[in-house]
């Protein structure tokens, strides 16, 4: 039941282009100093390749790695080309991004409903995620519902449901200052009922609290247990792209909190940091499902690293 396995339309390419461009042309720029004037592959080609990649937000330690491999093959030819550069750093990106294209992350769950928790600190742009998503899935012919069990935030359940109204799936919420864990439990429940497929959670995203945090998400699994002793299915983590390194702090903190199945980078299109993308992947060995890319219900795509570096390195 592989409801992602659909072709990457020209459509969502000139939308991921677009998304990227920032990205693409500030590391561009960066790449063609490097290679100008050169006419082969030598030291102070890959000492320059390493200030790039860890300028455009890789990480250092992915920054290494591919530095690494790409020092591997010109030991091997000793004649390689710079113009060749690229697309052996593209190869060596590619085989690093840790993989989200296998048949069971892309599937749904066969015990439906499919809950995914998302979780998240404040303002990375979970609450717009989820009615993406929400979005997403509706779009596939599935049957929806989102839960609001972040009951902390007064304009979470109100941004929920501009969101739910406006993509057309049911809300389950509660007063503000609720217990998340019983409006996540009424979700399951009521999902049940009414044969949902992809039941969404909204959470708290307050990490400075972390003891309180992680107490919550516990007892948010354990309620969702009594009705599904495998929900939740999933544990999409909601991470702001444009942060770049503080991206990567956000990553380490929730994962320290609670385990993290899959990945949502949202705010790619108003920066230049996309790099961020490859090193949380790879230094995670987290798979990311979904890129923020635009602003529009649409420009939440499911991530597909071969057209993301593509479109990170096309040339204008």
């Amino acid at each position: 039941m592989n409801f992602f396995k659909k072709l990457f339309t020209k459509e969502k390419k000139e939308s991921l282009d677009k998304g990227l461009k920032k990205s693409n042309e500030s590391f561009f720029n960066k790449i063609s100093k490097v290679v100008i004037g050169k006419s082969k592959v030598d030291d102070q080609v890959l000492d320059d390749l390493e200030e790039v990649l860890i300028s455009s937000d890789v990480g250092v330690k992915t920054t290494l790695k591919i530095i690494d491999q790409i020092e591997q093959r010109v030991a091997k030819d000793k004649f390689l080309n710079s113009s060749e550069l690229d697309l052996i750093l593209k190869e060596e990106i590619i085989k690093i991004i840790c993989d989200s294209e296998d048949d069971n992350f892309l599937s749904l769950n066969k015990d439906k409903p499919h809950v995914i928790l998302v979780v998240g600190v404040n303002g990375v742009g979970k609450t717009t995620s989820i009615g993406k998503m929400a979005n997403y899935y509706k779009s596939t012919g599935l049957k929806v519902m989102v839960g609001a069990a972040d009951t902390f935030r007064a304009a979470a359940i109100g941004q929920l449901q501009v969101w739910t109204d406006r993509v057309g799936v049911e809300l389950v919420k509660q007063d503000m200052g609720s217990d998340p864990a019983s409006v996540a439990f009424d979700t399951l429940e009521s999902a049940i009922n009414k044969n949902i497929d992809v039941v969404l959670i909204d959470t708290a995203g307050r990490l400075h609290n972390k003891a309180n945090l992680m107490n919550e998400l516990s007892k948010i699994k354990r309620v969702l247990q009594k009705k599904n002793i495998n929900a939740p299915h999933e544990v999409l983590l909601v991470i702001d792209g444009s942060t770049g390194q503080n991206a990567f702090e956000q990553a380490k903190q929730f994962t320290n909190v609670t385990e993290i199945t899959s990945l949502a980078v949202t705010k790619l299109d108003g920066t230049a940091k996309g790099g961020v993308v490859l090193g949380i992947s790879d230094q995670f060995n987290i798979p990311i499902k979904f890129i923020g890319i635009g602003e529009g219900v649409e420009d939440l795509q499911i991530f597909n690293k071969k057209e993301f570096v593509d479109s990170f390195f096309k040339k204008s």
